[in-house]
């Protein structure tokens, strides 16, 4: 099979701003080449087997130089490889992504350019300074900071840059910051003209110094802002007071540890990402289907016989319709028995196979469907109840207590993920962990087990529980939460984790 080379812009820093191109390119690669702006989570979408290789360079520290990285795209798409190339940004602004095509091109071997979102532009978006306004900026420059303004044989022509365009946005360009401001009013560009710097652009981490064009390396150093940063210098900075929005997000910059199983955690990431923080991914658990096969299919084979049947979590479902499809089966087989989730997300997955929920607690526990279960004629009746291998009896000895018939299949289990155990152990050391959620009483026990002393790794963290039952857990633990939802839902697990914010920083 012939190779190609997919040059992908990652975009600026926030992993959502990825094009859908480009993960459908990262999902189909064999190789996965990655920079160092490049946001790691975006490997996730690469697939288990695919080789991941880190090209990235910094000043100073280059793990590959150009000319290694273009060797090893073309011997890996010479060998028949479909090789994604993830860059920081857009290929094809201050990429490098022409000098690595032609590279390709010049091998006889195919590529593809997959454009980003380039920081030239969403930087200062996320920082409220839009490049261009209407009686303001009609016209914008993208320039390299890079080079170094100060050699008689320099690229730029700053005679006519500082007078060319309404707003000019320097990439790379803190370490040259002094020269490039003094080049800049040398030529006519005024000292008073607004300016900002904004480091890590995109991403929670962003912090923005705005100055002017004669006070912004000063403001710089004194706050400390190292690489890398962009520079933009225009009357449109003056806007960023009124349409800043990044950094008045409640969570911004808060490193928030997720512990749900990989499959489950872009949910709860998406929630706090929205609210400004960064998701920390650091799995506790993993799930898998139960060995149990002949009473699952014995299960699922005499459905027509039950009058009931609860779903109590979205994974249940997603397992119990596994297997039922493979079976032959579909929604028509729970005809006739009386349907209960346990709360709007698990109603929410029975939907999207075909299935109105009969009945949903107010409160989504096991607690909250008994007070339903018990005002249903249930006495007599066959309950069938799909579950997690390991979970509560509370359920069923209720219903056993009042007279019905239960039969309880475990249709998944959830078995401890330390994969991530030595990255959370560091990012904990490092100081680099702002809270912890936990989502089962099961992620509770797990992540306490990676560490050697949790007393003294997480001493002075907030925890958060996503209701009473995992914040019992934790009590068990000798860990009083700081966040306890009101509802075991991820929404109002956020809620709450605002709210502990909003009072904290007041």
């Amino acid at each position: 099979m012939a190779g190609i080379a997919y040059l992908i812009g990652a975009g600026p820093g926030d992993p959502g701003l990825l094009t859908l191109r480009g993960k459908e390119c990262i999902e189909r690669a064999d190789v996965v080449i990655y920079d160092y702006l490049a946001d790691e989570s975006l490997l996730q979408y690469a697939r288990p087997d695919a080789e991941r290789i880190y090209a990235g360079k910094q000043a100073g520290n280059h793990a590959l130089t150009q000319t290694e990285i273009n060797a090893l795209l073309v011997e890996r798409v010479g060998a028949g490889k479909c090789v994604a190339r993830l860059k920081g940004g857009d290929p094809f602004v201050f990429g490098r992504g022409g000098e690595e095509a032609l590279a390709l091109h010049q091998a006889g071997l195919a590529f593809a350019v997959v454009p980003g979102v380039t920081s030239a532009i969403a930087a200062p978006a996320y920082a409220g300074i839009p490049v261009t306004q209407r009686g303001m900026a009609t016209s914008f420059a993208v320039i390299t900071g890079h080079e170094d303004p100060t050699k008689p044989d320099s690229g730029i022509d700053w005679e006519r840059l500082a007078r060319g365009a309404d707003t000019l946005t320097f990439v790379m360009g803190l370490g040259n910051l002094p020269q490039i401001a003094e080049r800049l009013q040398r030529y006519g560009r005024s000292g008073d003209t607004p300016a900002a710097v904004v480091r890590w652009g995109t991403k929670p981490e962003q912090e923005t110094v705005t100055a002017t064009l004669a006070t912004i390396a000063d403001a710089v150093q004194q706050a400390g802002l190292k690489p890398p940063g962009l520079l933009v210098i225009g009357e449109v900075v003056s806007l960023r007071e009124q349409l800043r929005w990044v950094e008045d997000r409640p969570l911004f910059g808060k490193r928030i540890v997720v512990t749900r199983a990989t499959e489950q955690a872009g949910s709860l990431g998406d929630l706090l990402r929205e609210a400004g923080a960064r998701p920390v991914y650091v799995p506790a658990i993993r799930m898998q289907a139960t060995p149990n096969r002949e009473e699952r299919e014995h299960a699922l084979a005499a459905l027509g016989e039950y009058d009931y049947i609860l779903f109590t979590s979205a994974n249940t479902v997603a397992y119990f319709f596994k297997d039922l499809y493979r079976s032959g089966g579909d929604a028509r087989r729970l005809a006739g028995a009386h349907i209960m989730a346990v709360g709007e997300k698990t109603a929410a997955a029975l939907h999207t196979h075909g299935i109105l929920a009969d009945s949903v607690p107010a409160t989504a526990t096991a607690e909250g469907m008994w007070s339903v279960l018990r005002e249903l004629p249930v006495r007599g009746k066959r309950v069938l109840l799909p579950r997690a291998e390991e979970a509560r009896e509370f359920l069923p000895e209720r219903l056993r207590s009042y007279g019905a018939h239960i039969d309880v299949v475990p249709f998944y289990r959830t078995e401890p993920d330390t994969s991530q155990a030595e990255y959370l152990r560091q990012e904990l050391a490092a100081s680099r962990v702002d809270m912890l959620t936990f989502t089962s009483s099961s992620t509770v026990r797990n992540i306490l087990a990676m560490l050697a002393d949790p007393a003294r790794d997480l001493a002075g963290i907030p925890l958060a529980a996503i209701g009473e039952i995992t914040a019992d857990t934790l009590r068990e633990e000798g860990f009083e939460p700081a966040v306890v939802a009101p509802k075991a839902t991820l929404e109002s697990l956020v809620t709450a984790i605002r709210e502990h914010w909003r009072k904290e920083e007041a």
